[in-house]
């Protein structure tokens, strides 16, 4: 039996990497690195799988928000950056042949009119359990519920 397609939001400042940069990458594709956080690295070890549906997430921005859709290209495998003493996520504890860290490729889907604020989604009945509108929700990679997704799908 096939497995269902699951959707995330990935969180990215725009100063960083943006919707824009990702639309002008080759193929339109590039690798999400950079994550630090146990728990957000086991979504993209052990969880993201190709086909899954990805909400691209301007954060440390005015406004924050969706700012576009993506998908997963390939699942997840070492974040080189890790290994490397020249990258700002190198981590001097990660051992190549025991990887710490994991990346996914995403591909740029479609960018959003306008960016689907934060402020929007906290007014939507239908996200109110939605990760990102808690207080407090500060990991990079979250899981949509389909119904959020869904709902989300609307506004584009």
């Amino acid at each position: 039996m096939a497995k269902s397609k699951s959707f995330w939001l990935m969180k990215s400042e725009p100063s960083v990497f943006s919707i824009d940069d990702l639309k002008s990458s080759k193929n339109r594709t590039t690798y999400w690195e950079g994550v630090r956080n146990y728990q957000a690295r086991n979504f993209l070890r052990d969880h993201l799988k190709v086909g899954d549906g990805v909400l691209f997430y301007h954060s440390n921005e005015d406004p924050v928000g969706i700012a576009g859709e993506a998908v997963v290209v390939k699942e997840g495998y070492p974040d080189l950056t890790a290994f490397d003493p020249k990258s700002t996520y190198f981590d001097p504890k990660s051992d190549p042949r025991k990887p710490t860290w994991f990346r996914v490729d995403v591909k740029f889907v479609r960018k959003c009119g306008e960016v689907i604020t934060l402020k929007r989604l906290r007014e939507i009945p239908a996200l109110k359990k939605m990760m990102v509108v808690q207080k407090g929700s500060r990991l990079s990679i979250q899981p949509v519920t389909s119904p959020e997704w869904h709902a989300i799908m609307k506004l584009f």
